[in-house]
């Protein structure tokens, strides 16, 4: 009795040691994860795991039903839901299933501009909302301001020959940092000149004959 006891507690404390290890490496992966905007506390893009469907705006690669079958079980599209789902329902699969994922998209967009367009037109961006340029413009045409603003804007990480120009990161964060460099690699600009505290605006000047802009740590970038 007394070495199987023993060796419980063994096998308990290896397990212990085991889920802290795996914990703490979960909460620096959070940590160093650039967040959007958020000027609440209701949940965020970024905090909703994606899904793992392809995207709604990915065109299958097998065949696709034609658009003359393009018909739900019961009622029927509209003629924006049946442009939305030309060439993008398989074969055998229910239009009204892929339907559903661009209706998604459109009301994460609208939850999220709600509280926060920047946070909104940041999760576009960078994709945290897979498929929603296609969405709004067939299915939520009233966040077409929000996909504009999304349209000129660029994610974090090296940009090559980037427009010159006054452009704004959307986020929060206090570790964004910028560069930009010439073709010989010489640094022409680089930011913010000082630490920024929570809630400021950090914003990046490109100039004219940047090869390259690198940031970290900015999520995304619009212009100013």
């Amino acid at each position: 009795m007394y070495r199987r006891s023993a060796a419980a507690a063994v096998l308990l404390a290896a397990a212990l040691t085991l889920t802290a290890c795996s914990s703490g490496g979960d909460d620096a992966d959070a940590q160093a994860k650039p967040k959007p905007p958020a000027s609440s506390a209701a949940p965020d893009p970024a905090d909703t795991p994606a899904p793992s469907e392809p995207a709604p705006d990915a065109k299958p690669t097998g065949p696709v039903l034609p658009d003359a079958k393009l018909t739900p079980k019961t009622g029927s599209f509209t003629a924006e839901e049946k442009k939305y789902l030309s060439g993008r329902v398989p074969e055998k699969m229910d239009p009204a299933a892929v339907l559903q994922t661009g209706q998604e998209a459109c009301q994460r967009v609208a939850r999220t501009a709600k509280r926060d367009k920047d946070a909104a037109t940041g999760a576009i961006i960078t994709g945290e909302i897979r498929g929603a340029k296609d969405a709004i413009t067939h299915l939520c045409p009233d966040q077409k301001p929000v996909l504009a603003a999304a349209e000129k804007g660029f994610p974090e990480g090296p940009r090559t020959s980037p427009a010159a120009g006054n452009y704004r990161a959307l986020t929060q964060a206090t570790n964004c940092t910028w560069e930009a460099k010439s073709k010989d690699g010489s640094v022409l600009a680089s930011g913010p000149e000082t630490p920024p505290k929570a809630g400021d605006k950090i914003t990046a000047t490109i100039p004219a004959g940047t090869a390259e802009f690198n940031s970290s740590g900015c999520y995304a970038w619009i212009p100013a």
